[in-house]
């Protein structure tokens, strides 16, 4: 329906598999607004990728936050990814992991 937000999500990954990554954004955007986690992980991929949007680092990890906030464990493992790249913290990475 309207409101579901697995329904809006799957629309979305169906645009996204057709490239038109402007209306897989705004799917992803409402999903996730809805509370879905994995429209959240879609979303970060999208903001790593500058597709439909421009790249953005900070939009990126937010949305791997409310994702792993939301129980995906990709996201998490991401995040721990991220904490290791990127900002040389290894305790909070293997936080993250051994979540994940």
């Amino acid at each position: 329906g309207a409101n579901d937000p697995v329904m809006i999500r799957q629309e979305g990954i169906l645009q996204q598999n057709e490239g038109d990554y402007n209306s897989a954004f705004e799917y992803f955007t409402k999903a996730a607004e809805l509370g879905n986690a994995d429209a959240h992980y879609h979303l970060a991929a999208l903001y790593r990728d500058g597709h439909g949007v421009e790249k953005d680092k900070q939009k990126e990890v937010h949305h791997l936050e409310q994702a792993a906030i939301g129980g995906h464990p990709t996201a998490r493992y991401d995040l721990g990814c991220e904490e290791w790249d990127n900002n040389d913290n290894a305790e909070r990475a293997v936080k993250h992991w051994i979540i994940a």
